[in-house]
């Protein structure tokens, strides 16, 4: 008797009996998603002098539209990842999807700041969905490894470049048809990204796994309850009862994760790969990356127009030419990866980052335009070598065994650091006295982020591996 196969099966014979598989097709499906979330990323920080007007958002309710999506996202990166593996990354993704167009158009339509904020929540947690989902596909799509080495270097590529337009995307869109166009975008880009993912990528069999619930909770309230002390300390006042109460909270959830996870089996992340310097050193590079490039973002889209006097769509051109070099130097990286060692590059790039930048600590009314966007443009030089060398050192020290794992570890690491980045510069741009004074205090930031950076990279990454090189 014939045994009816199952709606998995059917699916994956659909996309195997396809002749010549489509290899640009899936990389464009599979994504659609990364590309929707980096946009959300940057396209918001041109639109938020906009949205301050037409919705009357204080600084701080700015900070929340912002961070508010980045902290749902961050928060559940690593959550959405086990999901995906008890019941399935296809269909995660394609929840995620949904989630995220939905909670895009309810953002389009906010018609105040707070129900803005609230969708922007919900946007984080679509997007917490398809992240992860989407890598796991893509490594089982291009089960050869030479292929999906390039298969993730064209995958590297698209999303850099969608982070690098972004704020020009967003200026452009902005102007012409007014913020919500930012968000009404999704739609399209979502419905096509689901749709073809549907048709072309066969589902990857789930393992069951149990994922620590439990653990995952008390990470959130940590995240959580610190971000609203941070971004509601300046208005509040750094000793009101809510915010004391919200870094009590923070302290308390704290103590218990580490007590729950000292004794459980099944672990938030594997703490255990922590003692081994690279893999320590690369998530560590990877927060302070990200709160350095995240928080800068979101200063200068504001400056721009609050201190320069440039619209929307002038802002965006102006940040064009300092976020360019992300897709350039993505390829960069492809070509001087088998000359120099990765804690060489994270060493060098991170240093530029940091020298660059003390020099705009001392701007003024005066200092012209070419020499922000020089500046600002030569600490991104290195955005898409410093990104891929990260991610190649946490995988080298993690091992072939935890190669999964040791991603979405650094993808939750990156998202909290543009959580806190964007937090600090939001209570900077809150107790400034001006517009340049704020900038200035802001640039500090950056500058100590970036520097420690290069230390970290120095110190864990390229010199155990200068050691070991001299001792062998």
């Amino acid at each position: 008797m014939a045994v009816p196969s199952t709606d998995s099966e059917k699916h994956s014979s659909t996309v195997e009996s396809r002749p010549g598989e489509r290899r640009g097709l899936k990389i464009t499906a599979l994504a659609a998603g990364f590309v929707m979330a980096s946009l959300d990323t940057t396209v918001v920080n041109v639109a938020g002098a906009r949205i301050q007007t037409d919705l009357g958002a204080t600084i701080t309710q700015l900070t929340w539209i912002v961070d508010g999506y980045v902290l749902t996202f961050a928060a559940l990166l690593l959550l959405a990842g086990g999901l995906a593996n008890r019941i399935g990354s296809l269909r995660v993704y394609m929840i995620g999807m949904a989630v995220f167009a939905a909670a895009s158009l309810a953002c389009a339509l906010a018609p105040t700041s707070e129900i803005l904020i609230g969708a922007r929540f919900v946007q984080g947690v679509g997007a917490a969905l398809f992240m992860p989902s989407s890598l796991a596909l893509l490594v089982h799509s291009f089960p050869d490894p030479s292929e999906r080495t390039r298969m993730l270097g064209l995958w590297s590529a698209i999303v850099a470049t969608a982070s690098g337009i972004g704020p020009t995307v967003g200026g452009i869109m902005v102007s012409a048809f007014g913020w919500p166009s930012i968000f009404l975008i999704n739609l399209p880009i979502g419905a096509i990204g689901a749709a073809m993912t549907y048709k072309l990528i066969a589902p990857v069999a789930p393992t069951r796994a149990p994922v620590p619930f439990a653990g995952h909770a008390l990470a959130i309230s940590v995240l959580a309850a610190i971000c609203y002390a941070i971004i509601e300390g300046p208005k509040a006042g750094w000793g009101s009862a809510l915010v004391v109460v919200a870094f009590a909270l923070a302290a308390a959830a704290a103590i218990a994760l580490v007590t729950r996870e000292r004794r459980a089996t099944a672990t938030v992340m594997p703490w255990s790969l922590f003692r081994r310097p690279a893999f320590a050193g690369g998530n560590l590079i990877g927060f302070l990356f990200n709160f350095s490039l995240f928080g800068g973002i979101f200063m200068l889209g504001l400056f721009l127009q609050n201190a320069r006097g440039a619209s929307p769509f002038q802002a965006g051109l102006q940040l064009l030419p300092m976020t360019m070099f992300f897709p350039i130097s993505n390829i960069v990286y492809s070509k001087i990866s088998g000359r120099f060692s990765n804690g060489v590059l994270l060493t060098a790039f991170l240093t530029v980052a940091a020298g660059s930048t003390f020099g705009l600590i001392f701007i003024s009314p005066g200092t012209p335009y070419w020499v922000l966007a020089i500046a600002v443009g030569l600490a991104n030089v290195g955005a898409g070598v410093i990104s891929p060398a990260m991610t190649a050192v946490l995988v080298d020290s993690a091992g072939v065994d935890h190669a999964a794992v040791s991603g979405s570890v650094l993808n939750a690491n990156r998202q909290i650091g543009s959580l806190f980045g964007i937090a600090a510069i939001g209570v900077v741009i809150t107790i400034g006295s001006d517009w340049y004074s704020r900038a200035s205090t802001a640039f500090v930031l950056i500058t100590i982020a970036y520097a420690l950076g290069a230390l970290c990279a120095w110190r864990l990454v390229w010199r155990p591996k200068l050691n070991l090189a001299q001792h062998s």
